[in-house]
């Protein structure tokens, strides 16, 4: 205590017991809204989808250029970033149950909003390793940190209401994609400075693949050229098809990410001075803590015990299926609107519909952590999950037909039933995660939720690479044989028209982004669809057998055998809820 009073102001507010509530205090919900920002804030690389189309074309700006970043490049820090937040939580959950909310949160919002910055700064110097230092490590470790302080502090203010508790917090963690997609928009359209255009008929070479034209004073510049449907992609008005000179623009993305990184880091540490833990002598009104005199038992199992037991890999293993799902579909929402239906319905799916879309799969992700967490309390962990689970094998497998019959039809109607159908996906995927914390607390106890959800958040990780790897894998392997069936139809003599060189250098025109489908269907015969709505096919039935995994995986949860409960002599404990026997 003397050391406390001795040192400084700030540090002696996030120390453990400042953050610990008085005896008098009881406004439980208060607290709510420390836990909810924190969780808003770290839910924003849910939405990184609204980012990568600019970092993939920061030199190109209408399309990317040869030394541009492919989608996968920009779309997997995503992945890092989720991976660390499961490492981090897990590695560090017992430093956090000793420091408390407060210093986890400080630093977790320092590590957050600097990842941010670095990764501004990757983008200014076009630096792809800066951006996964950034968002990916820094930006990942600072999720981790901040991901399981509020879950745990909401639930021991909320013991009466555990499935409440964990949505109200991890519900902010759903909707921190509904502020991220309009302010990157805002700020990219402030900081935007668009390209010189060359013209539709100017003289060019192609050297290695790269188109280069003649510009002032004899020298060679690279270009790219860009059709109606690579304009139908971008959120900006009077661009004309033609060229336009590589590097001449920017996107916006560095100041962006800069100011994105400054205002989560100033929101985290407002939260971090302000959470709170109840007074042990708390209890909610009309609240009798159950107990069981008959054994010494805490009916908690401790967290380095929680790994031995099968229910952890059960629930391990529907998390990593259904998570690896929700988080394929949000790496690549952006690019999967427009390639799959801008061509199909392009007065419709425009570049803001598809900015749109990734707010309607948030909704769905929120609505799930609130829907599912309050359905849960109910009805039970286990029948919820039973939903998420089996559910997920009827949607995924829906996609494809649903793709198939807007191709068809070419109408509205079912493509708002595409947005509907995998809004759902992902509000399973938001359920999931909002009930697993109080879940795990009904069959391992509520003494070491924090750091036992942390090492549930190891499968998490798994999942951020298994669901965007896939799927982007899967996406580009079909993209090349698309390209690849399509030259086999396109007339050769058409091919050096609009290339200007023979389909022998088709490799490097594809190496250096200059090949796409867009534009090879600008030459093939009438007759021959266009793949491109198609090329997510495979990944949606894959991602349905992961599902029926899952399935299979819940299906097999038992309750915890009592030999793993940790053991305290003459301790009158909580025993966990039945819910996990409903």
């Amino acid at each position: 205590p003397n050391k406390c009073r001795n040192s400084s102001f700030v540090p002696r507010l996030l120390t453990k017991e400042s953050a610990v509530a008085s005896e008098t205090f009881s406004n439980r919900w208060l607290m709510a809204l420390p836990a909810f920002i924190t969780h808003f804030c770290i839910g924003a690389p849910y939405a990184w989808s609204a980012m990568t189309g600019h970092l993939s074309k920061a030199n190109g700006f209408v399309c990317s250029s040869a030394n541009d970043w492919t989608l996968s490049q920009v779309a997997l820090p995503m992945s890092v970033l989720f991976a660390l937040h499961g490492l981090s939580a897990a590695a560090l959950g017992k430093w956090q149950m000793k420091v408390g909310p407060r210093t986890s949160i400080a630093l977790a919002g320092l590590c957050f909003g600097g990842g941010f910055a670095v990764s501004g700064l990757g983008s200014h110097l076009h630096n792809l390793p800066l951006i996964y230092l950034g968002f990916g490590i820094l930006s990942g470790t600072g999720l981790g940190l901040a991901y399981t302080p509020p879950i745990q502090a909401l639930i021991e203010w909320f013991p009466d209401r555990k499935g409440v508790a964990s949505g109200l917090t991890i519900m902010g963690f759903g909707s921190g994609a509904l502020f991220f997609v309009p302010t990157v928009n805002y700020m990219t359209q402030l900081f935007t400075r668009l390209p010189e255009f060359l013209g539709k008929e100017i003289s060019t070479k192609v050297i290695d693949g790269k188109i280069y034209a003649d510009l002032l004073g004899g020298k060679l510049g690279e270009v790219v050229y860009a059709n109606n449907a690579d304009l139908a992609k971008l959120p900006f008005q009077g661009l004309s098809e033609g060229y336009y000179l590589v590097g001449s623009g920017s996107t916006g993305a560095t100041e962006t990410l800069l100011c994105m990184g400054a205002i989560y880091a100033s929101l985290m540490l407002a939260c971090a001075f302000t959470i709170k833990s109840p007074h042990p002598t708390y209890r909610p009104k009309g609240f009798v803590v159950p107990v069981n005199a008959n054994t010494g038992s805490a009916f908690n199992v401790h967290v380095d015990t929680v790994m031995r037991t099968p229910q952890f890999y059960c629930l391990a293993a529907s998390l990593l299926c259904v998570a690896s799902g929700g988080m394929g579909l949000l790496s690549v929402c952006k690019p999967l609107m427009t390639d799959t239906f801008g061509s199909l319905l392009p007065a419709i799916v425009t570049a803001g519909f598809a900015s749109t879309y990734i707010m309607i799969l948030s909704v769905g992700n929120l609505s799930g952590r609130i829907v599912w967490s309050v359905l849960s309390d109910y009805i039970g962990r286990p029948a919820v999950f039973n939903m998420f689970t089996i559910g997920s094998v009827a949607l995924y497998l829906s996609f494809p037909s649903t793709v198939g019959y807007i191709v068809e039809s070419k109408a509205a109607l079912p493509l708002f039933m595409f947005c509907g159908t995998t809004a759902l996906a992902i509000s399973f995927m938001g359920g999931v995660y909002a009930i697993l914390p109080a879940y795990e607390s009904d069959l391992f106890g509520t003494k070491y939720v924090g750091a036992n959800h942390g090492r549930m958040l190891l499968a998490s990780s798994l999942a951020a690479f298994t669901g965007p790897s896939l799927i982007l894998y899967l996406r580009n392997l079909g993209e090349k044989t698309a390209i690849v069936d399509l030259l086999k139809q396109v007339d050769p003599s058409k091919f050096v028209t609009k290339f200007g060189v023979d389909t022998s250098h088709a490799n490097e025109l594809i190496s250096s982004k200059t090949l796409t489908i867009s534009k090879l269907m600008e030459i093939v015969p009438n007759h021959v669809p266009d793949p491109t709505p198609f090329m997510y096919n495979t990944s949606f039935y894959t991602l349905a057998g992961m599902m029926g995994i899952a399935a299979l995986a819940h299906l097999s949860v038992r309750p915890v055998d009592s030999k793993y409960y940790e053991k305290v002599d003459n301790t009158v404990t909580e025993k966990p809820s039945k819910s996990n026997e409903k």
